[in-house]
């Protein structure tokens, strides 16, 4: 699958960066006939928007199962043998697609082919993949092209069924020379929409989506697409976690009702500031101590960053009541957004990831109470016009 993305790889990713340029990017990756009674007819019409949505949100629910029922007893399985029932991992459409990915994936960004040697790395995708991730996402500015290779390697080395996976690749920072990066016809082929359209209809990719475009650039490929009889996008990439919401909970809704673009957001621990590593400063061998995360080591310090953690430690209670680490439950937060296809996770141990992995068991706690106490907490709750909940 592909997705077009706005931003800069391997600098600040910040929202006050105005100058960030387009990129793009790749991943490769029965109804009721009875007649009803007026006074039914009027009870339907009377449902509010937010109970018509959930209302559709079950049917496609029931049909999704009744389907998958009947391919089980076609195939002679039960629904035991489904990854899903057999690893806990539960799975959503990407989007108004009929892709369906592991609710948790797993991102390479500064750990494959950087941070982590490639065994590690190797640890990481076994332990993910056995949990039931299906969604591995790369780009091909990542260690300079070394991060695809390596996922692309242990996939081969691991001999797991291509199909089995969702496979998330990204363009624009292809390389030093300038016709070897940006989104023209040299570097994939030709301008942007039809260049996904091209890519798809040649087999190399089965889906596009985009990375960092804002809501009016979404709807801009989506018309053109439509327009000229070509493939719109179907999800886009975006920074989601405690402190950055507006994007994701305002923007892209109206989006997936519109158009069908899902949310596969990034950044859950909101590049490990969430992870309370940086309570007492800036560790040696943290990510923010790296040269080039200079960046982010100025945010951990500044006023706002300090502000951010003394928020997370007013969260810490809550997480010791509901029996799981704060990064579990920042990453469940995320996931308690029905609106998100699949958050990507970023470890660079395995202990880590098995934590964040552990988020799946949290997700039934969180409930309305304690979304609302969490929103007290942070008290940046983004203000929408309409109700987009399903």
């Amino acid at each position: 699958m592909l997705a077009a993305r706005t931003g800069a790889a391997g600098s600040q990713i910040s929202e006050e960066n105005t100058k960030l340029k387009r990129q793009s990017g790749f991943s490769v990756a029965g109804k009721d006939k009875s007649p009803k009674k007026a006074s039914e007819n009027a009870k339907d019409s009377s449902l509010s928007p937010s109970g018509e949505s959930q209302l559709r949100a079950r049917q496609l629910a029931l049909l999704r199962e009744v389907e998958m029922n009947w391919y089980l007893k076609l195939c002679d399985l039960s629904s035991e043998h489904t990854t899903a029932c057999t690893t806990g991992m539960p799975h959503r459409n990407l989007g108004k697609s009929g892709l369906r990915v592991s609710c948790l994936g797993l991102g390479t960004w500064v750990t494959f082919g950087g941070q982590i040697s490639d065994e590690v790395a190797e640890r990481l995708m076994t332990i993910a993949y056995e949990s039931g991730v299906n969604l591995f996402d790369t780009a091909e500015v990542y260690a300079a092209g070394k991060a695809e290779v390596i996922l692309g390697s242990i996939i081969k080395k691991k001999g797991w069924r291509r199909s089995s996976l969702v496979i998330t690749t990204k363009l624009y920072w292809g390389g030093k020379a300038e016709t070897e990066r940006g989104l023209s016809r040299k570097h994939i082929i030709e301008e942007i929409v039809r260049a996904m359209t091209h890519v798809i209809n040649q087999g190399m990719a089965m889906y596009w989506g985009t990375s960092r475009w804002s809501a009016m650039e979404i709807m801009e490929a989506y018309s053109v697409a439509r327009q000229f009889n070509m493939i719109p996008p179907v999800c886009e990439q975006a920074e989601y976690h405690l402190f950055q919401r507006e994007k994701v909970e305002v923007q892209l809704p109206e989006l997936y009702h519109k158009i069908g673009v899902g949310a596969m957001t990034w950044s859950p621990l909101a590049c490990g500031i969430i992870s309370g590593k940086y309570g007492n400063g800036v560790p040696e061998s943290s990510r923010a101590s790296l040269k080039c995360y200079q960046w982010l080591k100025e945010r951990i310090v500044s006023e706002e960053g300090r502000k951010q953690q003394n928020k997370l430690k007013d969260l810490s209670p809550i997480a010791e009541r509901l029996g799981c680490t704060l990064p579990q439950l920042a990453v469940a937060w995320c996931l308690r957004n029905e609106g998100v296809s699949s958050v990507l996770l970023g470890s660079s141990t395995p202990e880590q990831l098995i934590e964040n992995l552990g988020a799946i068991q949290v997700l039934p706690k969180m409930t309305s109470h304690v979304v609302n106490e969490i929103d007290n907490i942070l008290r940046n709750k983004p203000y929408s016009k309409k109700d987009y909940r399903s």
